[in-house]
Parts: structure tokens; C-alpha cells; sequence
């Protein structure tokens, strides 16, 4: 079973019609003079966000998209139909980028948001049109121009407010279990969270924000260890990121020595995901004593001072309802600062493109993923290299209330 987040595709736009060479031959008439008619201008292709989509799957098994191309121009000065234009539809939090130039074309970030990825060729002129006082009879056409094609690669990034960080274990399942309505898998081995999960944690009628869960880091992810950092991307687009850090960890291992681990691994990965706000989170506190626990918090605060810390137990609601609220009111800040203030908004937009570009340079140094198109064919519904796999798709709900 596949999770998939990213698919290279090739779109190739209508080619435009010709204009047609035609005089107008009636009988009575004589000399009735050029009416042959343009051609039609050759199909766009559309990318189009879907809301109700969240795994780029489809795009396996039809890597190839092509529009219509324009008609012909005729006699009678009729004009060829126009290519009609064709619309794909895409998963919210779509990146486009092409492959070619590796120019970020797109961000697909709002629902039912369209992007102009192939313009389709212009239409040709008939002779009509070339008709002057000094010219009466041409004979001059002109063909339509061949449409875009372009090799794309798209890459899903899923819209959350508030990103879960941690070794595998961490309790980062268990923590969105309990704040929202998500049921993530959860069980006491690592790697349990093999895909992205989203949950939406409601604090009031009317406030509310979505939480990511992705799955664990260890040393090494940057070069591929584990599950490697092929999720993290899915991080790119929060406003505020949460370490998990298990207080306890089973293997003995020292809990401010592990969240300098997984910070060297988000580092290198993308240097923008690293400047993204990060809270700590000291997780499981109902497994250590409170003098051991005082003693790891101050050694955590030290670490990291301008962090704010929490410590939390998902299982033994302890702290729950502070960090969900202290959460609730960092994202409606920042939402009022985007919303009133240019200069944030604009910080925002290029620390996103710097994230953006980690993002796609991480991809181009892993091996090409499966669906890419070097070599475009007819066949729109060619299988894949293992058709037994079936889509997991990225568990999305809502609260319980």
C-alpha cells in the first residue's frame, strides 16, 4: 500500500487550427471574392485544487494529458471550433514545477484555485483575412502554432496549522488522537505512523485549527535511514511546529540529545523548514518522577531558551488543554498579523518559496519516482510497475463535537 505525494505527468496543449483558402462560388455572382475562414484556437490545459482529493495516486496509472486541438477554418468565412479546454484536477496543496527549467510554476494552496500550466496554439488565418484593397483575391494562409507541452512534477504539500515533530514513539499519534477526532494507528514499536494523518482540533464553536502527524525521524533520515524525510514536506506549509521529545525514551536514550538529533535532521533538510516557529513539547510525563522531571525540563529549557515548553501526557491528559489552547491563540495571532500586516505576509511568501525550493531539491536527489514520462505515449491508462498496491489516502476529520 502506497501514499503518494508526488508524480511527474507531461501535458501537451491543443495544436491551433489552420485558416482555410477558399473563394466564395455562387452562381449569379461573379468575382464573389476570398471567404476562407480562421481556425480555432488549440485547448488550454487547467489545473484545478480539489479539496475532496488528497493523494496524487490517479496520476500514476495517467501520466500523459493532452487537449483538444482547434478545428480547421472552412469557406463561408466560418471559423474553426476552438480546442476545448481541459481540466485536472489536483489535490489541495499542490506545488507544480517544471521539470525542464525546475521553475515553481504554481502553488495550489486554496480550493477550486486554477493554474494555466499549457496555453494551446494560436489559431491560423484564413485568406479572408489578408483581404485588402490591393489585394482582392489572396491566396495567403496561414497554419495554427502547436500548443505548450510541458513535463511537470507535482508535489503534495498538506494544509495544516500545527505540524507534530519527534523520534518514532515520541507520541505523536496519541497526541492527535486525543485533542481531535483523527484515529492514527497507534502501538508500542517504531514506525508505527507510516503515512501523514490530519486531524482538526476544535477549542471552541468557532475556533478551531488542523494538526499534521507524520511519520517518525531518526539519525540519518536526511541520507535515507528509516523512513527517511520524504514526509517533511508535509510540514512546509505550518505556522508552528511541535517537538515531541519522550521524557522516557525505551531505549535509554537521553531525551535533550534526541531532540538535537531530530533538529540536525530537520536542518538539513531544508535550512527554511528549521526557521519555521518550533514549541517543545516534553511528552509521556506521567512515566518520570517530578524531581527527575524538573531536572529534564531545565536541562530542556537550557537547550533551547527561546522555546516555549510544554509537558504534556496524551494518555494521562495532562497539559492537553494548555498547549491546545496556548496553540489556538499563537494561530489566530498569526492569522490577524497575515491578514493586517503587507510586510508579514510578504516574509511569509518568501520564506515559503525558500522552504519550497529545499523541498524540490530533496526530491531531485532522491531517484526518479515512479510515473515519470521521458517518453510520452498515446495510452492515458498505462499500469503501473506493481498495480497490486492500492492508495492510502491521507486520513482527514473532523472534531467530535
Amino acid at each position: 500500500m502506497k501514499f503518494i505525494d508526488e508524480a511527474t505527468i507531461r501535458v501537451e496543449a491543443g495544436k491551433g487550427g489552420g485558416g482555410c483558402l477558399s473563394f466564395r462560388r455562387e452562381k449569379y455572382i461573379a468575382r464573389g471574392g476570398p471567404d476562407g475562414g480562421n481556425g480555432g484556437d488549440g485547448g488550454d490545459i487547467l489545473l484545478i485544487s480539489d479539496p475532496a482529493l488528497n493523494t496524487l495516486i490517479d496520476f500514476r496509472f495517467r501520466p500523459l494529458y493532452r487537449a483538444r486541438n482547434g478545428q480547421p477554418g472552412s469557406g463561408r468565412n466560418k471559423t474553426g471550433a476552438r480546442g476545448e479546454v481541459m481540466h485536472v484536477r489536483v489535490p489541495t496543496g499542490t506545488s507544480v514545477i517544471d521539470e525542464v527549467t525546475l521553475e515553481t510554476l504554481g502553488d495550489l494552496a486554496k480550493p477550486e484555485q486554477k493554474l494555466l500550466v499549457a496555453r494551446g496554439g494560436r489559431r491560423g488565418f484564413g485568406n479572408a483575412h489578408f483581404k485588402s484593397s490591393t489585394n482582392r483575391a489572396p491566396r495567403r494562409t496561414t497554419p495554427g502554432e502547436p500548443g505548450e507541452a510541458r513535463q511537470l512534477r507535482l508535489q503534495l504539500k498538506l494544509l495544516a496549522d500545527v505540524g507534530l515533530l519527534g523520534l518514532p514513539n515520541a507520541g505523536k499519534s496519541t497526541l492527535i488522537g486525543q485533542v481531535s477526532a483523527a484515529n492514527p494507528k497507534v502501538a508500542d514499536y517504531p514506525f508505527t505512523t507510516l503515512v501523514p494523518s490530519l486531524g482538526v482540533v476544535r477549542v471552541d464553536a468557532d475556533a478551531s485549527f488542523v494538526m499534521a502527524d507524520i511519520p517518525g525521524l531518526i539519525s540519518g533520515a536526511a541520507e535515507g535511514t528509516g523512513l527517511g524525510v520524504q514526509f517533511l514536506r508535509h510540514l512546509s506549509r505550518t505556522r508552528v511546529m511541535l517537538h515531541l521529545v519522550e521524557v522516557a525514551p525505551m531505549d535509554g536514550s537521553d531525551p535533550v540529545e534526541n531532540a538535537v538529533l531530530i533538529e540536525h535532521e530537520l536542518a538539513a533538510y531544508s535550512p527554511g523548514l528549521a526557521k519555521r516557529p518550533v514549541w517543545m513539547v516534553l511528552s509521556k510525563v506521567d512515566m518520570m518522577g517530578p524531581a527527575a522531571l524538573a531536572s529534564l525540563r531545565e536541562r530542556m529549557h537550557s537547550a533551547y531558551p527561546d522555546r516555549p515548553l510544554h509537558l504534556v501526557s496524551a494518555l494521562g491528559d495532562i497539559g492537553l488543554d494548555t498547549l491546545v489552547n496556548a496553540l489556538m491563540g499563537f494561530v489566530n495571532e498569526i492569522r490577524r498579523t497575515l491578514a493586517k500586516d503587507p510586510d508579514s505576509a510578504e516574509a511569509r511568501r518568501t520564506l515559503e518559496a525558500e522552504i519550497g525550493e529545499d523541498v524540490l531539491q530533496s526530491a531531485l536527489a532522491k531517484r526518479p519516482i515512479r510515473g515519470d514520462m521521458t517518453q510520452p505515449t498515446e495510452s492515458d491508462d498505462s499500469p503501473g510497475d506493481d498495480g497490486d498496491d492500492d492508495p492510502v489516502e491521507v486520513e482527514y476529520t473532523q472534531d467530535r463535537s
